[in-house]
């Protein structure tokens, strides 16, 4: 259990330093060679290099380079399955309303072994992620009209 946790805790601090700085291979970095990768709206993925050649002009492209934060609101590690299960908020900057902008996924992780993770599953409304894209650009033009 422990030595999952310590991955899970490792994940999520890649993922905090790729919104914080945009370099996505750390994050690609937590998974093992052969990564299954599930993502719904945007297919599956095998290996890290096609988990890399996918997330890194995803989360770089306006606007989504503005989805910055990743807290997990919950999670469980069943330690059996080697699985961390959990809500995770996308949490885009302040776009200069001091509102708050983010929609969540439910992902499931597979660990295998040595600090890195074999599957990850991400399930979502994609609904949920337009709608607040949408609001969250409106108040981005509102409050910066120049575009920077």
């Amino acid at each position: 259990m422990e030595e999952i946790e310590a991955a899970f805790e490792r994940y999520k601090e890649a993922a905090a330093e790729a919104g914080r700085t945009g370099d996505w291979d750390l994050f690609v970095e937590c998974f093992t060679d052969d990564v299954d990768y599930v993502e719904h709206h945007y297919g599956t993925f095998k290996g890290r290099h096609q988990v890399r050649d996918w997330i890194v002009p995803a989360m770089t492209a306006f606007p989504v380079d503005h989805m910055k934060f990743f807290p997990w609101n919950w999670y469980s590690i069943d330690a059996a399955r080697g699985w961390v299960i959990g809500e995770v908020a996308n949490v885009m900057d302040d776009p200069g309303d001091g509102q708050v902008y983010q929609a969540a996924n439910w992902t499931r992780l597979v660990y295998a072994g040595d600090g890195l993770f074999s599957e990850e599953e991400d399930v979502y409304n994609p609904t949920e992620f337009a709608e607040m894209m949408r609001a969250w650009l409106k108040a981005y033009k509102a409050h910066r009209p120049d575009g920077s």
